[in-house]
């Protein structure tokens, strides 16, 4: 869904205060209520009958395989590139797909394959296990993929809901235009929360962005040259934090000029006006209002006391969160599947 918003005048008596600036990497630091974010940029080559890639893997560390070569890393994947079964709990994951695809499976049975701008919102509640695997589905040409991977946490009231999981289908994401339909404009993929006047559409319903009061925004920017945008103040306890992660150019905000692979912390309670330079540019936005409550991590395990934590491990070797139905670690789904979701419930949906 497309709907086009005009700038406002450029106010140049509101304040621009960034807080902080650093670069960023494959990795980036997170303001509370995010705990962590990943940049995956893969340029895989065609697929083989398994979906994995055509090149040797020798040199590579398999199974830990984070290092760039020939374009791309295996990470935990030994034949397909991804994560095999591994177990969360405490906290949500918020995967964004730009390019390429994704096969999830869990320990509820739930499986699917989504990508080419779908997101899949996942609450890993009380706890389960998944495996997230990058399949080449494309034997002819190659495989790129870009996702960011998001971590929300979950306040201690609802750390031990039920787990679940949902699709966002790119679809059905609002995508605005700010700024002239033919110009200097920037669209917005409204993923969490809202941006002049449009609403995400909504996130699982235990999510901590699913109460108004946390006020959850994750936002996809691109902005062509010369455009701008504006976002207003919040309140003082309102964490924003600009993710400004690929462009040949710089923004500007205030009087600083922001090269690409920065992150730009800025303050909640002041009014910001983003301008753009020369070339395109691509940011991620992320912003809400903290959880005031202590955070104890561990792995894959996000809680408040380090008992809880201990508790998490326990739970986890006497239970393995409900096991593990799938014949193999890191499945994938046939390479024709399409994109689809199937749910915990049974429920099915296909794209």
């Amino acid at each position: 869904m497309t709907t086009n918003y005009e700038v406002r005048e450029r106010g140049y008596t509101m304040s621009h205060r960034i807080i902080r600036m650093q670069k960023i990497g494959f990795q980036w630091e997170m303001d509370n209520p995010f705990l962590f974010c990943a940049h995956h940029k893969d340029l895989y080559p065609k697929g083989d009958a398994h979906q994995g890639p055509t090149v040797e893997l020798t040199g590579r560390q398999l199974g830990e395989d984070f290092a760039i070569k020939d374009g791309f890393r295996m990470y935990h994947g030994t034949k397909v590139p991804g994560f095999p079964v591994h177990p969360h709990r405490g906290f949500e994951t918020v995967t964004i797909v730009t390019q390429g695809y994704v096969d999830h499976f869990d320990s509820n049975g739930a499986s699917g394959r989504y990508g080419d701008g779908d997101v899949q919102w996942m609450t890993a509640g009380s706890g389960c296990q998944h495996a997230e695997m990058f399949p080449l589905v494309y034997e002819e040409k190659e495989n790129p993929l870009e996702l960011f991977q998001v971590w929300l946490n979950l306040p201690a009231k609802d750390k031990f809901t039920a787990p679940d999981y949902k699709m966002l289908w790119n679809e059905d994401i609002p995508l605005i235009t700010i700024g002239p339909e033919y110009g200097a404009n920037s669209q917005v993929k409204i993923i969490a929360g809202s941006f002049y006047g449009t609403t995400a559409i909504s996130p699982c319903p235990a999510s901590y962005a699913a109460n108004p009061e946390s006020k959850v925004g994750i936002f996809l920017i691109k902005m062509t040259p010369f455009a701008e945008i504006h976002l207003d103040k919040v309140s003082s306890t309102f964490n924003r934090n600009l993710y400004y992660y690929q462009g040949e150019g710089n923004i500007t905000i205030g009087s600083n000029s922001i090269p690409s692979a920065m992150r730009i912390k800025l303050d909640g309670n002041a009014d910001v006006d983003i301008f753009n330079g020369k070339y395109d540019s691509y940011i991620l936005l992320l912003e809400g209002e903290p959880i005031h409550e202590p955070v104890v991590s561990y792995g894959p395990f996000v809680m408040n006391t380090e008992a809880e934590i201990r508790q998490a491990f326990s739970d986890y070797q006497h239970t393995h969160f409900g096991g593990w139905p799938w014949d193999r670690p890191d499945p994938v789904n046939d390479r024709t599947s399409g994109r689809f979701a199937k749910y915990i419930d049974g429920s099915f949906e296909k794209k």
